[in-house]
């Protein structure tokens, strides 16, 4: 057996980004979802928009998190320094 890894394919990475922010996805909304259910019964008289509104903000955070693994670019105060080819000096 020998101790270096494989170089992991590119296909591989896409696919675990894309696992992780469907597991995030299902978290934040039902945590959304529960958090809505409890306010509508304790708060708003039993009324459905709660529930509605806390889950699209649980799955808006997802989303925000799967667009920033995706795209890094888009981390506020992050800049992107293109490679050169040759340097200068």
């Amino acid at each position: 057996m020998s101790s270096a890894s494989k170089p992991t394919s590119s296909e591989n990475i896409v696919s675990q980004k894309y696992d992780r922010c469907m597991a995030d996805l299902v978290v934040k909304a039902g945590v959304g979802f529960g958090v809505g259910v409890v306010a509508s019964v304790i708060l708003f008289r039993r009324r459905a928009w709660p529930v509605a509104l806390s889950t699209g903000f649980g799955a808006g955070a997802a989303y925000a998190d799967c667009d920033r693994s995706f795209n890094p670019a888009r981390i506020p105060g992050t800049r992107i320094i293109p490679a050169s080819t040759e340097e200068s000096k």
